[in-house]
């Protein structure tokens, strides 16, 4: 099917009902005038849809907000920055209550209405006074541009925010699809560290989205790594609210699959941007695996090389040592046969039938100077295939994880 979105402004508002805002709270430690708190809602009744994080310890919000998705209309999304309020027992589970009933008291909503995320340091306390004391200063500045506040509000490591917007024919009317995100560190498959807020004016289903969504996240948050590690508070949400007055999205439309590819296109387009905003990464790698048997053995090894520390500190060093991409497929547990697999590098082929190729070594170097480069390992052994988005691994990422 033939692409008929294109990009927009406006990030999370430019679906017609929705609007955002964000404050300094002081949730952050120190003398920083950074804004720590945000909030979207939408002005109409919407469905939700959503995936958590994978990891067994999951943050109170993140428990909050699996509860409270099971309500048929979810109207308001709440994040704060600078406190990940996990690892905080029973204390920890009632102060995100306690922010979705803020939120909710100030809008005449239900607290169930309100979804919560939270982003920072594990295993401290949430000043929640601080954030219940910011919420009237923080509806009355919602706003249908403050997408890009919103979107800055949820920073921590993030050297610059994340947004994007697309507008697609549907029915005959224009459907938007919009979002922000925030990550740049702990970032590896199965969501990690990252906190992703969709919204649409589409009308369809809350299960519909759902799938939809699961899908989405499974073809572009699912699809990256920076360092292997992942968080305790990954969230990804959608909203819906079905202000485009348009039929609604079904499975057996062809507008589904148009609805889909845009939000596949946002998704993509945000993983990417966090990605590139790796904690002093020099590099952007795609790592394409094709030929494979299955999908799985695909993904295997494409995971493998793309968080190998040893392939990614060669990355850094501008080193096409191949050698050490051919180890890390060969212990991805992928089926593979070592004389058919050929490896190259922006398409100069670097191994051929599982040996070094004729291809000066020059030649490689000068991929690696670019600072963004595809590796492509070809298994030859059927017709699956999989792709990971990755860095280097830096002396600047090392410093910047050693703490306080």
């Amino acid at each position: 099917m033939e692409s008929t979105y294109f990009e927009i402004g406006g990030g999370v508002t430019a679906p017609k009902g929705f609007r955002a805002a964000a404050v300094r709270c002081g949730i952050k430690e120190g003398t920083s005038e950074k804004c720590d708190l945000g909030l979207i809602i939408s002005d109409y009744p919407a469905v939700a849809a959503a995936t958590f994080t994978s990891n067994k310890i999951k943050a109170a919000p993140v428990r909050v907000s699996a509860a409270h998705l099971r309500a048929a209309d979810t109207r308001a999304i709440i994040a704060n920055s600078g406190n990940a309020n996990a690892c905080t027992g029973s204390t920890g589970i009632q102060n995100a209550k306690k922010m979705a009933q803020a939120v909710a008291r100030q809008l005449a909503l239900r607290d169930r209405q309100v979804l919560v995320c939270s982003t920072g340091r594990i295993g401290r306390h949430l000043p929640i006074e601080k954030i219940e004391s910011a919420m009237p200063e923080l509806v009355a500045g919602l706003s249908a541009s403050g997408s890009v506040d919103a979107a800055k509000a949820i920073m921590t490591s993030d050297t610059f925010h994340k947004e994007i917007a697309v507008e697609l024919p549907v029915h005959g009317k224009s459907v938007r699809i919009g979002g922000i995100a925030k990550g740049a560190g702990m970032i590896n498959p199965n969501m990690a560290t990252m906190l992703c807020f969709l919204t649409t004016d589409a009308v369809i289903s809350k299960r519909d989205l759902q799938k939809i969504t699961s899908d989405s996240v499974e073809q572009s948050f699912n699809c990256i790594t920076i360092d292997g590690d992942m968080s305790t508070n990954d969230t990804a949400i959608c909203l819906a609210n079905g202000q485009a007055g348009i039929a609604p999205i079904e499975q057996d439309m062809e507008e589904y699959g148009r609805f889909s590819d845009g939000l596949n296109f946002v998704t993509r387009q945000l993983a990417r941007m966090m990605v590139e905003d790796g904690e002093g990464v020099t590099k952007f790698v795609e790592v394409h695996v094709k030929g494979a048997s299955t999908y799985q053995d695909a993904r295997k090894a494409a995971e493998a090389v793309a968080n190998s520390t040893l392939v990614k500190c060669a990355w850094f060093g501008e080193d096409p040592n191949w050698g050490r991409v051919m180890d890390a497929v060969g212990y991805s547990s992928a089926k593979v046969r070592e004389e058919m697999i050929d490896i190259f590098f922006n398409g100069a082929i670097a191994v051929q039938h599982g040996m070094a190729s004729s291809t000066p070594q020059e030649t490689l170097k000068e991929v690696l100077r670019n600072k963004k480069f595809t590796v492509t390992i070809d298994l030859h052994l059927g017709s699956a295939e999989y792709k990971v988005f990755t860095t280097d691994l830096t002396p600047e990422y090392v410093k910047f994880n050693m703490g306080e």
